[in-house]
């Protein structure tokens, strides 16, 4: 097969699902598959189970992430990694825990 698909701006990728927490994705080079993908991230996320392959360019259209920034992290490093969402209350902890620790405002 020609590597003429891959480049900057597109790259045909495989997408992953982790069987242990919902909303969490693996984004990986087709071709390389999860060779790049180090050790404890595929202790921590579980046996992949294959979701779908699919084109992937810079212009298109993804819910949570920039389609570009996947590509970047791919050819930087062989894979993505998506967290799924925190729920809102999860959040609004975060955000007063960080709160506590800046430093006060003048």
């Amino acid at each position: 097969m020609s590597n003429d698909y891959l480049d900057a701006n597109r790259r045909l990728v495989s997408v992953f699902r982790s069987p242990r927490r919902d909303g969490m994705y693996l984004y990986v080079d087709r071709k390389e598959g999860l060779a790049r993908v180090p050790d404890a991230l595929r202790e921590l996320f579980g046996t992949p189970q294959h979701a779908m392959d699919l084109l992937l360019t810079a212009e298109r259209k993804l819910a949570r992430v920039a389609a570009a920034d996947v590509l970047a992290k791919i050819a930087e490093q062989g894979f993505y990694l998506q967290m799924p969402p925190l729920p809102d209350d999860e959040m609004r902890a975060i955000i007063a825990a960080n709160d506590k620790l800046a430093p006060a405002r003048r």
